[in-house]
């Protein structure tokens, strides 16, 4: 059988917590910030959680840095 093949792009967009999850950075934080409210760039501080319905096929993109 041939190796499971990691996606870079999935590798590069996400981490996995300790538990399992999923977690990613906001969209929309880069650039062109000045336009949102300061009430929107607040709350996409920091990372937040994928959700667990695509958690599943984000964990088998990812290979071997799933564990």
């Amino acid at each position: 059988m041939p190796k499971v093949k990691t996606r870079k792009a999935i590798k590069k967009r996400f981490r996995l917590t300790a538990t399992g999850k999923v977690k990613h950075r906001c969209a929309g934080t880069s650039h062109l910030a000045l336009r949102k409210s300061k009430k929107r760039r607040r709350q996409l501080r920091g990372t937040k959680l994928v959700d667990s319905t695509e958690a599943g096929w984000l964990r088998k993109a990812l290979g071997k840095y799933s564990y």
